[in-house]
């Protein structure tokens, strides 16, 4: 009896702990994304309802911290990119289902972090496989005559970086706003877009740390 109530316990504990850490995640996703990088680990604790001790036990720095959300964030991008893709939607809800998935965790809030935190050949591998799926997305749409075509998915990342950093009591206001900038991508387009789109070579180089 007394091995099998201990046991249960520790799951407990367990479960638990997943369940703060996740909490914390929760908390610097949100506290980051809209305050930016530079925002004290203290407004992480305070906004998770911990103290900064509990926290620092979880993450030794906040470059720690910082990378945990990026790694979190890129395998979530890959599931909504892998769903979009076998979803059998058309092309068009496809590649928006994405977008609207990605906006909602917040996916870009983290790239101004772009060559201040040091990146593993994990992440590297994943945000290209992101990457070569939503060009598969956009290849779609394009194909099917949905979206513009001087539209690029550079383009839809900036995009997603965009309405990610967005204050948390806009009352649902970035769901207009997003829903109106979608439908500038349709094509036919209107006015040809400015300048041309940027490279995801240029993009990603920008991760790398001299």
């Amino acid at each position: 009896m007394g091995g099998k109530s201990d046991g249960t316990s520790k799951r407990g504990r367990q479960v638990e702990a997943r369940r703060n850490d996740q909490a914390v995640l929760d908390a610097a996703r949100l506290v980051f994304a809209v305050h930016g990088p530079d925002a004290a680990v203290s407004a992480v604790a305070r906004e998770a309802g911990i103290g900064m001790g509990s926290l620092y036990r979880r993450y030794a720095s906040k470059e720690e911290l910082l990378r945990t959300l990026c790694r979190q964030s890129l395998a979530e991008q890959l599931v909504a990119a892998e769903t979009a893709l076998g979803s059998g939607d058309e092309p068009w809800d496809a590649l928006t289902g994405f977008i609207r998935a990605c906006v909602s965790f917040r996916a870009g809030a983290f790239t101004p972090l772009a060559g201040t935190i040091p990146v593993t050949a994990e992440m590297t591998t994943t945000a290209r496989c992101v990457h070569e799926s939503l060009e598969l997305l956009v290849s779609r749409a394009h194909e099917a005559g949905a979206l513009r075509p001087d539209v690029a998915g550079v383009d839809l990342h900036q995009l997603i970086e965009l309405f990610s950093r967005r204050r948390p009591d806009d009352g649902g206001a970035y769901q207009r706003l997003l829903a109106i900038a979608l439908d500038g991508l349709r094509a036919p387009g209107a006015a040809p877009l400015p300048c041309s789109p940027s490279t995801w070579e240029a993009l990603a180089r920008q991760w790398t740390r001299d």
